[in-house]
């Protein structure tokens, strides 16, 4: 059974964890300031989720206090549905995370060849890869670690944080796509149309 000292005050752990996580947002530009706010969030989401998971629950104490007991494992710390579902959360956030490096990856590798490394004005939609079913890969990336994250490992800063990080995204992913329909007219419209935002065949 897992207890609180068996994962706190690990801060090796926390900076192997927030690296990690870290490294994503090395394939996502930042051609405008807007584009740092989401980031910022993001990493600060990391930082919660690395240091209440392996530094200090501070989360945990806070809430301890204010309703003057503690709180066992389950309530806002730990892997919460151990009782019910055992490790299952922890092989969610696994499984999440695969699948956002990969998409993020892919889009990062189509975006970087087709749209980012060529100059200005010769840039193309582009349609290929997993843009070919989503518009927004590395957003829709984020999204998912940071929810695997959530599953994992859930206390109250995370639970806050996550639909103001989401939030912050979808304006982004709209920002941009008025962007792109300025430079690319018609053909983006087109692509927009024949793609969903974040989710194939979702949304």
């Amino acid at each position: 059974m897992e207890t609180l000292q068996s994962h706190y005050h690990q801060w090796g752990a926390v900076l192997f964890f927030t690296v990690i996580y870290g490294v994503a947002l090395l394939f996502v530009p930042f051609y405008r300031k807007m584009d740092r706010k989401p980031a910022t969030a993001y990493m600060a989401f990391v930082l919660a989720f690395a240091i209440e998971m392996h530094g200090i629950p501070m989360s945990m104490y806070l809430v301890s206090w204010i309703i003057g007991r503690n709180l066992p494992e389950g309530v806002l710390w730990g892997h919460t549905l151990f009782h019910q579902i055992g490790y299952t959360g922890m092989y969610i956030n696994i499984i999440l995370s695969t699948i956002a490096l990969f998409v993020i990856g892919n889009g990062w590798y189509n975006i970087y060849h087709k749209y980012w490394s060529l100059q200005k004005g010769k840039g193309k939609v582009v349609k290929t890869g997993v843009y070919r079913y989503i518009r927004h890969p590395q957003y829709t990336g984020f999204m998912l670690l940071t929810l695997g994250m959530i599953i994992q490992w859930a206390t109250l800063p995370m639970l806050i944080m996550w639909p103001f990080i989401a939030r912050m995204y979808y304006r982004l992913a709209k920002k941009e796509e008025r962007d792109l329909l300025t430079e690319f007219g018609e053909e983006y419209m087109m692509y927009k149309k024949k793609t969903k935002m974040f989710l194939p065949f979702i949304v």
